[in-house]
């Protein structure tokens, strides 16, 4: 399985941290009323955003590991 970021749409707010603390964040993410990947080739999987994230809503399944 490849590199996943899932975001809970349920509890995102839509406050873009992920966006703002991502070296990559052009590339990666779209925020609106929620966050959207938009291309993972990108990432660095250096998991910022997930930690950054007020909501929790954001899990990082790297390759290998099951959701």
């Amino acid at each position: 399985m490849p590199l996943q970021i899932l975001v809970d749409e349920e509890k995102c707010i839509g406050c873009g941290e992920c966006a703002e603390i991502c070296p990559k964040s052009a590339k990666i993410w779209k925020v609106d009323r929620v966050a959207h990947i938009l291309d993972l080739r990108y990432c660095h999987v250096c998991t910022i955003c997930a930690m950054k994230c007020p909501t929790d809503c954001i899990t990082i399944i790297r390759p290998g590991e099951d959701a």
